[in-house]
């Protein structure tokens, strides 16, 4: 079927300033689609080539107007006050909450079948839409909202097969503890966790953190490009999910786990993130900031060594399900379903 494809993101590295966790793995879910015969549009903007100058018009295809399609998927926008608010062409102004709208009343409205992956649970619970026969929602979390179907941020088959422990836990780590994203509603884990183990050993913070007044001892770094992710990790030991609660809650890993775990840097896991076992083994998992430096402390002593390698190997295997042909096989059912009730 033809899909019609809504995300304000980018494909490739995009550019610094700003947040655009789907860089890790948007092409990753959308070249599986297209591997299991389905054809996809973009529907919004193509800033991939509007702002980094980056031409994908030989592998891919946008499509600003209202094409013919099958099936919508929407990567899930929402109102943020000063940005995608305010008028069209004001300052500062994004067109992605307003273009959502304009497909959900040319396309949903109309019956046509419609993904929708509430990738930041902004959805409401109590949203109308969820209801509606030709919409499903998905969530990347393990205890999605009732109604909605699990659909986690993918990672390429080939990468996790190709993923090589022993190797990854070879050579020189030269920074303890780093972490890697935005401030947005982590202050309660920052403060808890990572504040106190990072007052311990040399870090780094890099991200949009724009309130930090209350944290002077911790290095914030500020936002690097997406191309400077992978060599931070590997230049660290280890690092420390922070989720904010609604996530930690109900089981939704970002895209930060598969991120470190491939470039050898162990996770640091809050034991208060609902089955945290599910995402990484009970060694990395943490109470509190005291605990964090516990660990953090311990993994110094055991680089290279035999230890090291099988807690990356376990942090590897639970990788499979994030694997990409699993998440796949989910988009793949929930636009079947969609479509055949469609046509009851």
């Amino acid at each position: 079927m033809l899909i019609g494809y809504s995300f304000w993101g980018f494909l490739g590295n995009g550019v610094t300033d700003t947040p655009d966790g789907g860089r890790s793995h948007r092409r990753t879910l959308i070249d599986g689609v297209r591997q299991r015969g389905h054809r996809i549009v973009f529907l919004q903007a193509n800033r991939d080539h509007d702002e980094a100058g980056f031409d994908l018009s030989d592998s891919y295809h946008w499509d600003t107007g209202l094409p013919a399609i099958d099936a919508l998927f929407l990567e899930w926008r929402w109102p943020i006050a000063g940005r995608n608010t305010t008028a069209c062409g004001t300052p500062g102004h994004t067109c992605d909450l307003h273009r959502q709208q304009q497909l959900l009343d040319h396309y949903t409205a109309a019956g046509v079948p419609t993904l929708l992956w509430d990738k930041d649970r902004q959805l409401p619970p109590d949203d109308p839409r969820r209801h509606l026969r030709n919409v499903a929602v998905c969530e990347p979390a393990l205890h999605p909202t009732p109604g909605a179907a699990t659909l986690l941020f993918p990672v390429a088959d080939a990468t996790l097969d190709s993923a090589d422990p022993a190797a990854l836990t070879t050579g020189a780590r030269d920074l303890p503890l780093v972490y890697i994203g935005n401030q947005y509603d982590r202050d309660h884990p920052f403060d808890h966790f990572f504040a106190p183990a990072a007052a311990a050993f040399p870090h780094l913070v890099a991200g949009k953190w724009t309130r930090t007044q209350r944290w002077p001892e911790v290095n914030f770094h500020g936002r690097v490009p997406f191309t400077a992710v992978d060599g931070l990790y590997r230049r660290a030991t280890c690092t420390m999910l922070l989720l904010p609660d609604r996530y930690a809650q109900v089981g939704h890993m970002t895209q930060r786990l598969f991120e470190a775990v491939l470039a050898g840097c162990l996770p640091l896991t809050p034991a208060t993130i609902r089955d945290a076992d599910t995402f990484t083994p009970s060694g990395l998992h943490v109470a509190d900031g005291a605990d964090a430096a516990r660990k953090i402390a311990h993994l110094l002593t055991i680089g290279g060594s035999e230890e090291h390698t099988t807690l990356l190997r376990a942090c590897l295997a639970r990788l499979n399900h994030f694997r990409a042909s699993r998440q796949v096989a989910v988009v793949d059912q929930q636009l079947s379903q969609l479509v055949a009730g469609s046509v009851v």
